[in-house]
């Protein structure tokens, strides 16, 4: 339990600094903090008269003495509506919302015409009265502190906010929203909700005090305090209808992921993954998955399979219907986590797409489905997926998971994975990684015949096996959050910045020159001069590009160099530097073009 909330607390903390909540601090500043600040008057001492609400007193004043109120409690209470709401609706807004039959996005809209309203109330003091009626034991105890007015709205604000405060993806939110899907909360789940919304909260109450402080000192908000909560007001609704036209979220895309370092050392923990499977990854529905070894030569009995949920938009079926594994009953069905410019994957995909071209026809069919759930930005693009998939010859259905919802509840970590599941719904082999096609097909052909007594099956597919089996350089990202191999100067960090090619490369390394621009996606070429330099041992050579220009590159071994032109346009996909036949060591140089962006190099 003691681990959870510490994990719970140090993903929220990072969340909450993270550009995700952005949107939030205008409103929590002005609404929350601003609003909360002592007023200051000019002016001679006048005996304190009782607040006309109870409870306090209002300091009045001559002009020749300055008077404060005692200090509000309105920062604490925004911030404690909106953990309230934050860790109540994440854990059961989409179940309750279920059950009733009501739009998912019901909870959304309601949170904002909350915040509409009650930005209407900041500028109509009378109006936000009728709001706060219901919460009147909260105003009652701010009251009894000295600040009944300014702490009046304070927690429907924060009930509004944490509706609609939608925090970056990690893994921590990942084990809270599977367990909110599923119902499977206890005590733990609880813990670890409540833990990551007070460490998101916490930067936005510093802001708020901030907000607040600001206020006290700076003149101009206390000559100007009617002035100021409309002000805040307008902020409140103008924020309501950004969220509306969801506004913050192209913004987020535009920025650089500051804090995806420290989100990856969370995500790479192996501690914070077997706390967080307490913590609602492992469910009733994904329990037995964990009965399955990697790649076993024989059949084994892994439980029901997880219902594929939460697709974005279904691929290659007609009309764009969804499939359901609990309608596909009497089917072998190969479920494949994949995206389109992983190069393990587009390794996999000929033996999928032949085991679905061979098969799909025998008995009562053999099924693949592809559940595409991306790596980067730019594979959740769903015209890029098309061509991507057009460009990879995949012609079985695929299930575009955006939001990880089928990946989290097969508990996968992986790309490629493939998920053997035999007629009767279970979940017979899990193959993650590359290799054993042999031994898949072989169980594909065995749950046929279990499936068919009788059938006559075809002959197995011939597509060679193009698994790398010697030891190669890893896969080489240029991510800020995932980039393991640099070595090259100055430091590799986001922003745009001058680097300098290293004159002699570490084995399985890279480093840049000229000008990048360097985020969390990649690196983009700012000089006509930039380069990439990678130490490589492999067969091939491969990368991920994206852009529009022409890319040169040179490659180094044995003594002897091989040149290449890349042209790059369209959606940013995987080229090849080199096709060997054998495997060497050596330098990859590459010559890149202005505007154009490096993801990743593989290897093979």
């Amino acid at each position: 339990m003691g681990t959870l909330i510490v994990i719970g607390l140090l993903g929220g903390l990072i969340t909450g600094i993270s550009p995700c909540i952005l949107p939030m601090l205008p409103a929590v500043f002005f609404a929350g903090g601003v609003q909360g600040a002592r007023h200051r008057e000019g002016g001679g001492a006048r005996p304190k008269a009782p607040d006309a609400e109870g409870g306090g007193a209002v300091a009045t004043a001559t002009p020749d003495t300055v008077v404060r109120t005692r200090p509000s409690l309105r920062p604490y209470i925004v911030i404690a509506g909106l953990v309230l709401s934050f860790s109540f609706f994440t854990l059961l807004g989409s179940l309750l919302l279920s059950v009733l039959g009501l739009p998912q996005d019901l909870l959304r809209w309601a949170g904002i015409t909350l915040l509409v309203l009650l930005g209407v109330g900041m500028i109509v003091p009378r109006f936000e009265m009728i709001l706060e009626r219901p919460f009147q034991r909260v105003a009652a105890f701010g009251a009894k502190r000295g600040a009944a007015r300014q702490d009046r709205g304070a927690f429907v604000l924060g009930l509004g906010l944490g509706v609609l405060y939608v925090p970056c993806a990690g893994p921590v939110l990942a084990a809270i929203t599977v367990a909110g899907a599923t119902g499977n909360i206890g005590v733990e789940t609880v813990a670890l909700t409540v833990s990551f919304a007070v460490g998101a909260a916490l930067p936005l109450l510093l802001f708020a005090l901030a907000g607040r402080r600001i206020a006290e000192r700076v003149q101009a908000f206390q000559r100007h305090t009617k002035a100021i909560r409309t002000g805040g007001g307008i902020v409140v609704i103008l924020l309501a209808v950004a969220l509306a036209f969801n506004v913050p979220a192209a913004i987020q895309r535009l920025l650089p992921d500051y804090t995806g370092a420290l989100q990856q050392r969370i995500d790479s923990s192996e501690t914070v993954r077997e706390a967080l499977d307490l913590g609602g990854l492992v469910t009733d529905e994904n329990r037995e998955l964990s009965n399955c070894s990697n790649g076993a030569p024989v059949l084994e009995d892994c439980g029901t399979a997880p219902e594929i949920r939460g697709i974005d938009r279904w691929l290659n079926t007609p009309d764009g219907e969804a499939l359901q594994l609990e309608a596909m009953r009497g089917q072998v069905v190969l479920v494949d986590f994949w995206t389109y410019s992983c190069i393990n994957c587009q390794r996999s995909i000929p033996h999928l797409s032949a085991w679905y071209d061979k098969y799909a026809d025998v008995g009562k069919g053999f099924e693949v489905i592809g559940v595409h759930t991306p790596e980067f930005a730019f594979e959740r693009e769903t015209r890029n997926v098309i061509a991507g998939a057009k460009d990879l010859g995949v012609t079985y259905p695929i299930a575009q998971d955006n939001s990880y919802a089928t990946w989290t509840a097969y508990r996968n970590r992986y790309w490629p994975a493939q998920y053997l599941i035999d007629a009767d719904g279970t979940v017979r082999h899990i193959r993650l990684g590359e290799g054993g096609y042999q031994r898949t097909e072989n169980l594909i052909r065995e749950l046929l015949a279990d499936a068919n007594p009788g059938v006559e099956l075809p002959g197995a597919t011939t597509v060679r096996d193009a698994t790398p089996l010697d030891e190669i350089t890893p896969e080489t990202y240029f991510s800020i959050k995932r980039v393991i191999n640099y070595a090259g100067e100055p430091k590799y960090a986001a922003g745009r910045e001058e680097f300098t090619l290293a004159d002699e490369q570490q084995q399985d390394t890279f480093s840049l020159g000229g000008t990048w621009e360097v985020d969390f996606q990649g690196a983009e070429a700012v000089s006509d001069d930039a380069g990439v330099r990678l130490a490589y041992r492999s067969t091939d050579v491969f990368v991920v590009l994206g852009g529009e220009g022409t890319v040169e590159a040179t490659v180094t071994a044995d003594g002897e160099e091989q040149t290449r032109d890349i042209d790059v346009s369209g959606n940013p996909r995987l080229y090849p530097v080199l096709e060997g036949d054998e495997p060497t060591k050596g330098l990859v140089d590459l010559k890149v073009p202005a505007g154009v962006q490096v993801f990743t190099m593989t290897f093979g």
